[in-house]
């Protein structure tokens, strides 16, 4: 975090106290040497685990920040690939980026929770953004997801196993999240990043309310807990194709 490329406290600091959209916008230029990225062997891990679902026609990165996600999208869909991000920040340093070879991609400034789309794509995909919406937010996201897919369309994202109640990482995610809710009782504008707010039966339900079909793949690539189960799983929610059922002839 504080190498030389990477932000300083103060610059983390200033960050801390913007708005969200600020924050970003001032820590782009540093944002791929921090933490906060998406690690390269959870985009590749997560790009294994579509390749077998697609081809995808035309895929949208949900939230792209820099555009790492767009490499897993260039990887399964054949059409094209467009990165949307309200800070205008983290596109400015996306568009700068090498991009792999495959589909055009483009970039688009806006809000997740209004997306400028109709249905449009084959494949929605998102790293490492969710802490940034609070959970009464989350029907209105999944509706927009759902909006800018094709029938059968998928929305695909990884969700982490959350660490053992009483271990060190449950103690340091519940600090974190502790201190942020602190930071926005007495700040404004508020800074919404909450690491324990996305649980997975709360968001499973809150897809299939938005009109998806769930499924869990484990990716193997990150092992399992004591307890046998996956470390890291795809969320792969496919869009569900309503079908108007025909009423019953009258009877005589």
């Amino acid at each position: 975090m504080f190498s030389p490329e990477g932000p300083t406290l103060r610059e983390l600091a200033v960050q801390a106290l913007s708005s969200v959209e600020r924050g970003y916008d001032l820590l782009a230029p540093k944002f791929d040497h921090t933490p906060y990225r998406t690690p390269d062997r959870v985009l590749e891990a997560a790009a294994r685990a579509l390749e077998p679902l697609g081809p995808f026609a035309a895929g949208l990165d949900l939230c792209c920040g820099t555009g790492a996600g767009v490499d897993v999208l260039a990887r399964v869909c054949q059409r094209g690939v467009t990165g949307v991000d309200f800070s205008a920040g983290m596109l400015e340093v996306a568009r700068r980026r090498t991009l792999p070879p495959g589909p055009a991609v483009s970039w688009v400034r806006a809000d997740a929770r209004a997306l400028p789309f109709g249905p449009a794509f084959d494949l929605v995909v998102s790293f490492g953004a969710f802490g940034h919406f609070l959970p009464r937010e989350l029907p209105g996201l999944f509706g927009q997801v759902h909006s800018v897919l094709r029938p059968d369309g998928c929305f695909a994202f990884p969700v982490v196993a959350p660490p053992r109640p009483g271990s060190p990482g449950y103690w340091t995610l519940l600090g974190f999240d502790a201190a942020m809710r602190v930071r926005n009782a007495l700040w404004r504008p508020p800074f919404v990043m909450y690491y324990r707010t996305f649980r997975l039966g709360d968001v499973g339900r809150e897809l299939a309310r938005a009109g998806f079909r769930t499924g869990l793949h484990a990716l193997p690539e990150f092992g399992r807990r004591p307890d046998g189960s996956p470390r890291v799983r795809l969320v792969v929610a496919r869009r569900v194709t309503q079908r108007r059922v025909s009423p019953p002839p009258p009877a005589g």
